[in-house]
């Protein structure tokens, strides 16, 4: 019987075989793909014609073809639907693959190659995309340790295999913490509170671990507890439910299996001797050499610039609750657990605005077709929805992505319900990346973890989830749209400080007038978002925005302070503290994530001094979504050419700050950012 996993994926769009993979299938394969890669890489290496662009560069992105595919299923079941059984094969493959990685760029003969072709390429008469993949498989290499000397090389790739196995280890230690946990809540009492959209969550959310009906549960869903903090009276179980959030592998819940703090220190001190082994003196400065930043100063003189007016926004929003809370006749201190409830609460009185009534007109279903909409209005794009193509889980659906002509761009995979065998968070992943080299259309994966809906009843999103629905599609949209020769440089392989363009620019027509009205429907009467509802919605927008960019910006804080050090902390919870501290963060306000369970610095080198990026992709989202505004018409049709030929078709073939100016006409400026975030005195 052939390998479910080597043989050639017959399913449509070359889908995987799903139903028939193993856990334990993946050690054969990743051995056989590893062992033919080595061949591919030790051949061109070796050949004796002198290295040119095609059989070199050419032929090394068009080599590992198995291994790419095998690594692109492998961590999507990982994060999407993995199992004890499969998190075990994560922790005995991460250092083997880590060590290939190593070996691969750390090839001599093959770096050779690549530094004489780096070397000559002003002679070489290279197109701009040929040039481009030169110039970033080059730094590729050279950022893998290619140029150490043989000791440093053997301790990079010592470095490398152990760090692999440390962050596979803190994701699943995140996922055990937040799976497992379970605040139930057994009679009305323990309910008081939660409107309708919330108990039927949590009843479902019961319903989904095998509880006894009448059972609601909490769990740590992004998607359930923030509702939860937002609504219940029950001021105990609110605390219960923060700690556990914002708890989770700092060791508070006890049980050693759980805590990460070890494991964060550890990383930090690898990734400190990583950096000195290249020569820099803090892992953020070898982080940022490779950004559109650059440098740690440009990073906090923007983190700098919003610091203080969000302080200010804050203070305001902080009387506003404490004044919600006098009305409400409470006593105690403003506490952590406290800031939703009463939040919640102050809207509510000062615009009228209540979120259960807001809520109902947000079905999940009518805001993908809203968001395939505004695709099909900027880019033309078709969305054909294919029920007969399985996925990895029952809960995937696909569709195929046709052109204005009718014509194959790709598939779009879209898994959007919280599990407790999914990590956290949202995220974009491809199953297939674009290439013309390579005969490849796109297959593109979103990831959500949206509270599911009780059984007959659709599922209803906050505003909040709708942002994050179309923020992930907007990276859909760059992998979609990709439109480049070679795979090395398709889609979101971009700096990481330009990769949140495509997202947070789509977000911007979430919240469009014309959108809404037209998808934004009662999912019992069908009746369109009221406009005195929509006039309410539009009047809150900014309120607690001092509050969410005071969370935001501390984690971006804390993440560059930590990856500044020139040695690990001792302590990692003290030194997160003490950070806060010294930049005066107010107590009731805290992190969007804590070191411990911080899943963009630990899970992966990722978003390693980089989680600033979100806030200097706004600054480009806000000024180029103006450019839409300066036309007239968001769905301005020559505008929206241009974003699609200068930014997502482009990838990663053109410098971003070229790519940015191409579609704009000049470098971005600030101030749109500071006025959507209503930080604009």
């Amino acid at each position: 019987m052939s390998h479910p996993l080597l043989q050639d994926w017959a399913g449509p769009h070359g889908l995987p075989p799903f139903a028939d993979i193993q856990p334990a299938d993946f050690q054969a394969a990743f051995d056989a793909a590893l062992s033919r890669h080595r061949a591919e890489i030790d051949a061109i290496a070796s050949q004796p014609e002198a290295p040119s662009f095609a059989n070199t560069l050419a032929a090394f992105d068009a080599s590992g073809r198995l291994l790419t595919r095998l690594e692109h299923l492998f961590y999507t079941l990982t994060a999407s639907a993995t199992s004890p059984e499969l998190q075990a094969q994560q922790r005995a493959l991460a250092a083997p693959l880590a060590a290939h990685g190593s070996a691969v760029y750390m090839h001599a003969g093959l770096f050779a190659r690549v530094d004489a072709l780096f070397e000559a390429r002003e002679r070489l008469g290279l197109t701009a995309e040929q040039r481009r993949l030169l110039e970033r498989v080059h730094l590729d290499f050279l950022r893998a340790g290619a140029r150490l000397a043989p000791e440093a090389k053997a301790r990079y790739a010592a470095v490398m295999a152990r760090l692999a196995e440390l962050t596979t280890r803190f994701a699943q230690n995140v996922l055990a913490a937040e799976s497992g946990y379970q605040l139930r809540l057994l009679t009305e009492a323990e309910l008081a509170g939660l409107p309708g959209f919330v108990r039927a969550a949590a009843r479902q959310a019961a319903a989904d671990r095998g509880l006894a009906e009448g059972v609601h549960v909490i769990t740590l869903s992004r998607s359930l507890i923030v509702p939860f903090l937002s609504f219940s009276a029950r001021r105990d179980l609110r605390e219960q439910a923060w700690r556990a959030w914002v708890g989770r592998g700092d060791g508070s819940a006890g049980g050693a299996d759980a805590d990460n703090r070890e494991l964060c220190r550890e990383i930090l001190a690898l990734r400190v001797e990583q950096a000195r082994l290249h020569g820099h003196a803090s892992y953020a400065d070898f982080a940022l050499e490779d950004t559109m930043a650059r440098s740690q100063p440009a990073v906090m003189q923007l983190l700098e610039r919003v610091w203080q007016p969000a302080l200010a926004a804050q203070a305001r929003e902080r009387d506003a609750v404490l004044g919600a809370m006098a009305a409400a006749g409470a006593t105690h201190a403003l506490e952590p657990w406290d800031w939703r409830f009463y939040a919640e609460q102050a809207r509510r009185a000062r615009f009228e605005l209540d979120e259960a009534e807001v809520k109902p007109y947000f079905a999940l279903d009518r805001m993908v077709e809203a968001m395939f909409d505004c695709a099909s209005r900027l880019f033309g794009l078709q969305f054909k929805a294919r029920p007969d193509i399985a996925g990895y889980h029952a809960d995937v659906r696909a569709y195929e992505v046709l052109n204005a002509d009718g014509s194959l761009r790709g598939l779009f995979l879209q898994d959007n319900f919280a599990r407790p065998t999914k990590r956290s968070g949202a995220w974009m992943n491809a199953l297939r990346n674009q290439s013309r080299a390579l005969g490849a259309t796109p297959v593109i994966l979103n990831n959500n973890n949206f509270a599911r809906g009780a059984v007959g009843e659709p599922t209803l999103l906050s505003f909040d989830d709708v942002r994050t629905l179309f923020h992930e599609f907007g990276h859909g949209l760059h992998g979609l749209l990709s439109d480049v020769e070679y795979e090395r440089l398709a889609g979101t392989q971009v700096l990481r400080d330009f990769v949140e363009l495509p997202s947070q620019l789509f977000e911007h027509w979430m919240a469009e007038p014309a959108v809404l009205k037209t998808f934004a429907r009662h999912w019992q009467t069908d009746e369109p978002l009221p406009d005195a509802l929509l006039a309410k919605l539009q009047a809150a927008r900014q309120f607690g925005q001092g509050y969410e960019t005071l969370r935001y910006t501390a984690s971006a804080i804390v993440d560059m302070a930590a990856h500044a050090l020139p040695e690990a902390p001792a302590d990692v919870v003290a030194f997160e503290r003490d950070t806060l501290a010294a930049w005066g963060l107010p107590p009731e306000v805290g992190m969007n994530h804590r070191l411990t369970h911080f899943q963009h610095l630990f899970s992966s080198a990722g978003y390693a001094a980089g989680y600033y990026v979100y806030l200097w992709a706004e600054v480009l989202d806000c000024d180029a979504f103006n450019a839409f505004v300066e036309a007239g018409d968001v769905f301005d049709p020559v505008v929206a050419a241009r974003l699609r030929d200068c930014i997502l078709a482009a990838g990663n073939s053109v410098e971003p700050g070229a790519a940015f100016r191409a579609f704009r006409g000049r470098d971005p400026v600030v101030e749109p950012m500071l006025k959507d975030r209503g930080l604009l005195v």
